[in-house]
């Protein structure tokens, strides 16, 4: 005769809770919209969610923000660029890949690769289909037609603010003049442009046109030569402490001898 078996309280244990499984159950996959579901925002996470509980009370997880965002990488490496081409460690005419860039920055290929899509719109890099970018050679004719580009929208402004603008507001540009002077003797063109833009982008800045001050620097960058010697710098510097010393004075026929020359010896 078969013993049924019995609980602690005396009666009958149900055998089915008891017996081992015939097979383990197993957990159907998500669907892409279920998954897409759990990670939208408001939708309850973790084991009690998993459960079917409801967490009402229960304050969501702020999700982590990445340290850097790619808009910040892309920008970093486009300034990296640019000083590399304006110092020579990009040689023109070589054909860089944006792999071989970024190994060299710490960086994907992505970032580099949207940075010299940026440089070839300014038309400091040429795309080489399959390859990569190659620097591109900037000539004397093209150096020249810059500049006189540059004289074209510089000089009527310049002009323009020289006699609108009193001169004790001309006075504080004086420490840019000085900077661009002192970068100049450093010899180091990357310095050189640096403090060259900023002198030009404050000048123009008093006309109150942000469009202008964009355009003007587009070209500055386009007209940066890769090459010249310390005493080409010298020169140029030397040429914005008399201008502006011209415009405090307010001495107008000297404003436009030293604005045109500057621009015809640029190119």
């Amino acid at each position: 005769m078969t013993q049924v078996p019995t609980s602690p309280g005396g009666g009958p244990v149900n055998q089915r809770a008891h017996a081992a499984p015939a097979e383990t159950a197993r957990v159907p996959a998500q669907s892409r919209s279920e998954e897409a579901a759990r990670k939208a925002p408001g939708f309850p996470a973790g084991p009690a969610a998993a459960r079917g509980e409801h967490t009402h009370s229960e304050r969501p997880m702020p999700q982590p923000r990445p340290a850097v965002q790619r808009a910040s990488v892309r920008g970093q490496i486009l300034d990296a660029l640019r000083t590399a081409l304006v110092g020579g460690e990009l040689t023109p005419g070589e054909v860089y890949s944006a792999p071989a860039l970024g190994e060299r920055f710490g960086v994907s290929a992505t970032p580099v690769r949207e940075a010299m899509q940026q440089l070839a719109l300014e038309g400091a890099v040429e795309v080489v289909p399959n390859r990569g970018f190659r620097v591109v050679r900037r000539g004397a004719r093209e150096l020249a037609e810059l500049a006189e580009v540059r004289a074209l929208i510089e000089v009527p402004v310049m002009m323009r603010l020289a006699r609108s603008v009193p001169g004790e507001r001309w006075a504080a540009l004086r420490p840019l003049a000085e900077e661009s002077v002192r970068a100049a003797a450093t010899g180091c063109r990357v310095t050189y442009a640096e403090a060259d833009q900023a002198f030009h982008r404050s000048v123009l800045a008093l006309a109150g046109n942000e469009q202008l001050v964009q355009i003007a620097e587009d070209l500055h960058r386009r007209a940066v030569p890769l090459r010249g010697a310390r005493a080409d710098l010298m020169s140029d510097a030397a040429e914005h402490a008399e201008l502006l010393e011209a415009l405090v004075a307010g001495e107008l026929d000297a404003v436009r001898r030293l604005v045109a020359g500057h621009f015809a010896a640029a190119g």
